[in-house]
């Protein structure tokens, strides 16, 4: 039992620390660039031991906020917490983590056709195949229940296509978010329903190298969930 204190406490005074240095991240204590205080001078500082100090800037360095190079020190790689950004996030609306998420597709769609492969209009043409296979044999799980899972491979690939890893990984995130907020708001029963026919004018606009061309049907595509979102949105706040 002694053990277990102790480590509680332990953890206590790292998590005191991390939110120390995070305050002094925030408030402009040191910029972006700038090479933070060596482990004693932050011990003095924050009246903590030196092993302490170093679990959290560990966990800050995961974090993604410090960065540590080896035989340098350890400097402010950014000033915003991004746990913090994606609480925020996740504390969003339905409307406002689609928006984000449909100015992320438009410009996947519109670099997707500047940079793809054969091989990823490949992978988008298959997703899209087999989303039309679930929706042909089961009409009754049009746009919901197994089209989902396809549906995500198919705009996973649109977004993989552009081969710019920030904004895939970006995507994937508020994808993931836009998916639960719907299921958490409108119940699978409800989920707007897909059409293989904007999918498939998308894949051909991207395959035809034209940016205009990919956005126009990127935007033309994405304009049936926001308008069912905009719609179920309005008839939740009706019962109200």
């Amino acid at each position: 039992m002694g053990g277990g204190l102790q480590a509680a406490g332990r953890r206590s005074l790292v998590d005191a620390a991390i939110e120390q240095l995070r305050g002094q991240l925030a408030d402009g204590s040191w910029q972006v660039g700038d090479r933070i205080p060596t482990e004693h001078e932050l011990a003095e500082r924050l009246q903590v031991g030196r092993n302490t100090v170093r679990e959290a800037v560990r966990v800050l360095v995961h974090a993604g906020m410090l960065v540590s190079r080896q035989g340098e020190g350890t400097f402010v790689r950014s000033t915003s917490d991004p746990a913090s950004v994606l609480r925020g996030v996740q504390r969003s609306g339905v409307r406002d983590v689609l928006e984000v998420r449909l100015a992320l597709e438009v410009e996947a769609a519109r670099l997707a056709a500047r940079r793809h492969t054969p091989e990823d209009v490949v992978r988008m043409r298959d997703a899209l195949a087999a989303e039309a296979a679930v929706m042909s044999a089961h009409p009754e799980r049009s746009g919901r229940g197994a089209t989902v899972e396809h549906d995500l491979e198919f705009h996973t690939a649109l977004v993989e296509a552009a081969h710019n890893p920030a904004l895939a990984e970006v995507y994937r995130y508020f994808g993931a978010s836009v998916r639960e907020a719907m299921r958490t708001t409108f119940g699978d029963h409800e989920m707007p329903e897909m059409t293989v026919q904007s999918h498939a004018a998308l894949v051909d606009a991207v395959e035809s190298g034209d940016p205009e061309r990919a956005e126009a049907a990127c935007r033309a595509l994405l304009a049936e969930p926001t308008a069912a979102v905009e719609q179920l949105l309005a008839e939740n706040a009706a019962r109200e």
